[in-house]
């Protein structure tokens, strides 16, 4: 049976020691799925959208890596990481949903799914502090892993092998 990996014996939150764990490449991809009301949208698919804050993907794009940078202070018990790359990916899918992609990759002995997640999370926050002024009604649909590799165990989602 599985155990939560952040308790010690007693169960009191720890961080989980990795000294001894070999070091590996390690690969995340997460993805953040933000639904826009029409009229947003059809100004996204017009061109990215100029507000006072800048462009709202490229500024998304911009948050999501700094975020991804960040996850260590961010999120208690994570450890803190230097990424070797990260990459935000931003698009319009024909379903009319924004699909934001953060990949995050390093070479170290703990894995850069945290990163990943918080990345994409970040940046679809952003999608949505861009473009609230034109509506309040934005959905964040869904955050999750798609996939990673390295360490362990690997993990690929049943859709990811499609996107």
């Amino acid at each position: 049976m599985a155990e939560f990996t952040h308790l010690d014996a007693k169960g009191t939150p720890a961080m989980v020691d990795v000294g001894a764990k070999p070091v590996t490449k390690r690969i995340a991809r997460a993805r953040a799925v933000v639904i826009l009301p029409d009229q947003v949208l059809e100004l996204l698919q017009a061109g990215d959208i100029q507000t006072r804050k800048g462009a709202v993907f490229q500024t998304a794009i911009l948050a999501g890596i700094m975020a991804a940078k960040r996850t260590g202070e961010l999120i208690p018990l994570c450890h803190p990481l230097g990424l070797d790359n990260c990459q935000v990916d931003i698009r319009i899918n024909d379903d009319n949903e924004v699909l934001i992609d953060c990949t995050a990759s390093n070479t170290g002995k703990t894995g850069v799914e945290m990163e990943a997640l918080t990345g994409a999370s970040i940046a679809a926050l952003t999608v949505y502090d861009m473009c609230k002024a034109l509506s309040h009604h934005i959905v964040i649909r869904e955050i999750r892993l798609l996939e990673k590799r390295g360490g362990k165990k690997d993990f690929i989602s049943d859709d990811a092998q499609n996107s």
